[in-house]
Formats: C-alpha cells, structure tokens, sequence
C-alpha cells in the first residue's frame, strides 16, 4: 500500500523539501494591500514585514477552499491508495476543517489530522509521516505516531519587537510601549494548538540563553532531539549565536527555515525560535 502526504504553506517547509520527501502543500491565502496572494508562492514574509512597516494595513488570510484540497487529494490518489493530510492548529485556523470537508468525497482513502500546531511544529509532522510511509508502515500507525509526537512536540520562539503583535492585535499599545521602554522580550510557546506566553525576559541575550536552556533540556529528557530553528529577516546574527551555543548538543538538524508570509506578521523581524521533537516515539 502506497501512502500520499499532504499539507498546507504553513508547515514553511521549502518547496525543495516537499519535492524530497513526496509531500503536496496547498497554499493558504494572503489579503494584503487591495490584492490576493498565495502563501509561499506570491509573496514572502519580507515583503509583508517591509510593507507593514511602511504603513500598509495587516493582511487577512483565508484558508484554502474543499475543492482545492478535494484537487489535491485527487492527484495524489492517481499515485496512491491513501492520502493522509496534516494540517495547522483547529484553534488557529479553519484548514483543517475545510480538509475534513474535502475529505468525505473519498471515504476512507484520505485521513485528515489536525497537527495541534503551526510553523515547523506542522512541517516535521509532514516530514515524519513520509518517512514512515516510506518505510512501509500503515496509516493506523502513521496516525498513532504522530498522536504521540504530538504531546511531546514543542516550539519555542521570541520577537525582537512587540510592535508587530500590537499590531495584530495580541496585546495592547500600552503592553507594548512599556515593553519597548523596559526592553522586554516575550518568550512564546505552542501548547495544546494554541501559541501562548511562557515566559518574559529582559533583553536580547536573556531571550537567547532561554531557548538555548530549553533546547537543552528538552534533548536531556529525550535521549536526544530532532530540531528546526525557525527564522524572520533581521534574526541572522542571533540564529548563528543560537547555533554556536547548541553544536554541542545532540540534535538531528532539519535546517533553517523562514517563517511563512502569514505567521511572520505576528512576529516582526528578529523573530527567532526551535521547533522540537523526540527523534524516536
């Protein structure tokens, strides 16, 4: 039995990466200045930042349609007897539920999963369900695994500035002139679908030597750890000192990668973080 895997543009996996390991992303949407855009394919996060920046009003976004993953599934089950598609968090977004609806056209041929994550936290799961179908395992236990990764999975991030999420209206314009002037930097998580606040800390290093420590630790527990370091323009410096400070750590490196268009509003530039995982579950 042969098995497909897709999934949507907010998984960053690059292009290069899907093509390696066999995986279809159906892109989200992007509404920004007066004109409609594909996630990942039409704009990158930059140009949203710089637009941003300069003035332009945040963008909206809009999940793919059914009959665009109900196009996916089709293909990817000219090839195959089964489609297992991944999706971004229920509680972010309505992907997975417009996947779901797509999916009731094919019976049991196409499995939906809700990841309970975004960024590389939903790119890894893609990765590790090709991986296993690669080596011959069925759907029932792609989706046990993958249940499992899930309730050990994390990501950890934080923002050079507090502007953008004001912006988006995450927090309030007072929250983030009295960050900016105590030099607070937000230390951000993904739990149970949701992205919450962790913890803060004041100043850059602090912010750094945070997710080093988190890093660590969480590679202690697991006997080792499958890594992603996830990224905006503007974090360059910061990612390399990241890196510097974890070589010695056992992590199975899955690359840099850039934070979507959409997700990269939130953050701003400087957004800087880990997506982790148990090599082995």
């Amino acid at each position: 039995m042969t098995i497909a895997i897709v999934t949507d543009s907010t998984s960053d996996l690059t292009p290069e990466m899907c093509r390696n390991y066999g995986v279809t992303s159906v892109p989200l949407y992007v509404l920004f200045d007066g004109r409609m855009y594909r996630d990942g394919i039409d704009i990158t996060a930059a140009e949203l930042i710089e637009g941003i920046q300069a003035g332009k009003k945040i963008p909206s976004t809009s999940q793919p349609s059914p009959v665009e993953f109900a196009d996916a599934f089709r293909r990817a089950l000219e090839e195959a007897d089964q489609v297992i598609s991944i999706h971004l968090s229920g509680q972010l977004s309505g992907t997975v539920g417009s996947a779901r609806l797509a999916a009731q056209d094919f019976g049991d041929r196409v499995t939906v999963i809700d990841s309970k994550s975004v960024s590389m936290g939903l790119g890894m799961r893609a990765i590790r369900a090709s991986e296993m179908a690669a080596e011959g395992k069925s759907v029932p236990e792609i989706v046990s695994a993958l249940a499992l990764v899930a309730g050990q999975a994390e990501i950890r991030f934080t923002v050079d500035t507090l502007d953008f999420l004001r912006l988006n209206g995450r927090i309030g314009g007072a929250s983030a002139f009295l960050g900016g002037l105590l030099n607070i930097r937000p230390i951000l998580a993904v739990r149970n679908g949701r992205v919450d606040a962790a913890k803060r800390v004041r100043g850059n290093k602090k912010a750094l030597q945070d997710i080093v420590d988190y890093t660590r630790n969480y590679a202690g527990q697991h006997g080792g750890a499958r890594v992603a370091f996830m990224a905006t323009l503007g974090s360059e410096a910061a990612l390399a000192e990241l890196r510097e400070a974890l070589k010695d750590v056992p992590l199975d490196d899955l690359g840099t990668h850039q934070l979507g268009a959409v997700i990269a509003t939130h953050g701003g530039p400087g957004t800087l973080g880990v997506t982790l995982e148990p090599i082995r579950v």
